[in-house]
């Protein structure tokens, strides 16, 4: 895509340093889709030689951008645009849909499927009976190829009697099957990232992730959905309107 320098240069005049600017400029036109999710960004050298800053400008930017996720380094390849996703709270929209509305390429990759004996947890969350057999879901949840959440869901049995039916989408599964979840609680909570979803996530033990729990409802008011879901801080935005 060409690059427009020009509405990147910095304003010299202006008090606030270069680089600053610079990255203010570069995070505008990665919102505005100057490039692609994924896409690489100008390298250093023809940054500065676009905006016509030194090196050493471009570089503090691109290194401000990494800092708040918006790019992503890789050694030896450069720097690419990191797909990001503004979810506003207000709108049940599950994954795949949510992910294909905003133009990235959305898969699974399944790590495991199955039947099993609800917890007492899930027993409760689901309102299901003492010994009621549920379906359990765990799955890598990816945006263009890259890993946006681990997802782990819970439904009654009676829903999903073949957890291996589902498709690429489980609330298009739902839909089908006449169920579909229409009303969602979900609670939000921070933690810090154990050694199996690190390794899952790409990301270092410790790191902090969001964890969304999610209890979905259908139109009979019935919970059909336990869903928790971590995702990459640094991929996921959650935007509110309130109104007063």
């Amino acid at each position: 895509m060409r690059v427009n320098w020009k509405n990147l240069t910095p304003d010299e005049r202006s008090d606030t340093p270069l680089y600053l600017q610079l990255a203010a400029r570069l995070a505008s036109a990665i919102h505005a889709g100057t490039w692609s999710a994924g896409e690489a960004l100008p390298s250093e050298r023809t940054l500065s030689e676009g905006v016509v800053v030194s090196r050493i400008t471009a570089r503090k930017a691109i290194a401000l951008l990494v800092e708040q996720g918006l790019i992503k380094r890789v050694r030896g390849a450069g720097n690419f645009i990191t797909p990001r996703v503004e979810d506003p709270l207000s709108r049940l929209t599950g994954f795949t849909r949510k992910m294909e509305q905003r133009g990235f390429l959305p898969d699974s990759v399944w790590l495991g499927r199955g039947l099993r004996p609800a917890n007492r947890d899930e027993t409760v969350q689901l309102g299901l009976s003492p010994g009621a057999v549920v379906a359990s879901l765990r799955r890598l949840r990816r945006a263009d190829g890259i890993v946006m959440a681990v997802e782990h869901s819970t439904l009654p049995a009676w829903l999903v009697p073949d957890p291996l039916l589902i498709g690429a989408s489980l609330y298009r599964y739902l839909e089908e099957r006449g169920q579909a979840v229409v009303r969602a609680l979900q609670h939000f909570r921070a933690v810090n990232a154990g050694a199996e979803v690190a390794r899952l996530m790409d990301v270092a033990p410790g790191a902090a992730l969001l964890v969304i729990t999610r209890i979905g409802y259908s139109a009979q008011r019935r919970a059909i959905e336990l869903t928790d879901t971590y995702c990459r801080d640094d991929y996921y935005d959650f935007v509110a309107e309130l109104h007063r």
